[in-house]
């Protein structure tokens, strides 16, 4: 028999209840993130399934939560990532970074290998920051930083 640890459905399941415990004790990402001791970028993609946190994060985000000792194993896990199902994304606002990339996607990599030469930006050495700034045309803008190293194609 797997162990829970191991399966990716059990891994999801302790996403949902985080975010159920999230709901119902009316936390937000920066305060459990404060709890873990990570940045709220970090903690979030952890919580919810992209990441293992180290065993003192998931242990303060388990008891924060009233998550029980199984799920602070499961959040030490290493998960099986990618949290978009096949196809085009449906929901509104991950479809928007989705056209973002349709739009931008090759500009991005010109720009990338022509700055750095063939390779890659990691995603797993990586830093995202989430900014509300105000917009001098009136409303609000969002800031959106990734912050990924360069990883050079090496030939062999």
């Amino acid at each position: 028999m797997m162990h829970a640890q191991f399966d990716p459905t059990a891994r999801q399941a302790i996403a949902t209840a985080a975010v159920d415990a999230k709901i119902r004790k009316n936390l937000s990402w920066q305060q459990i993130a404060d709890a873990s001791g990570l940045s709220v970028a970090f903690t979030t993609a952890a919580v919810l399934g992209q990441h293992p946190l180290p065993e003192k994060s998931a242990e303060a985000v388990v008891q924060l939560l009233g998550l029980d000792d199984e799920a602070t194993l499961l959040l030490q896990a290493v998960p099986t990532r990618g949290s978009i199902p096949g196809g085009i994304p449906t929901d509104p606002t991950i479809y928007r970074f989705y056209e973002m990339l349709q739009v931008y996607g090759t500009t991005l990599k010109a720009l990338v290998h022509e700055q750095f030469g063939d390779g890659i930006i990691s995603a797993i050495n990586f830093k995202l920051d989430v900014q509300k700034v105000a917009d001098p045309e009136g409303g609000e803008r969002a800031v959106i930083t990734l912050d990924g190293k360069y990883l050079p194609t090496k030939p062999f």
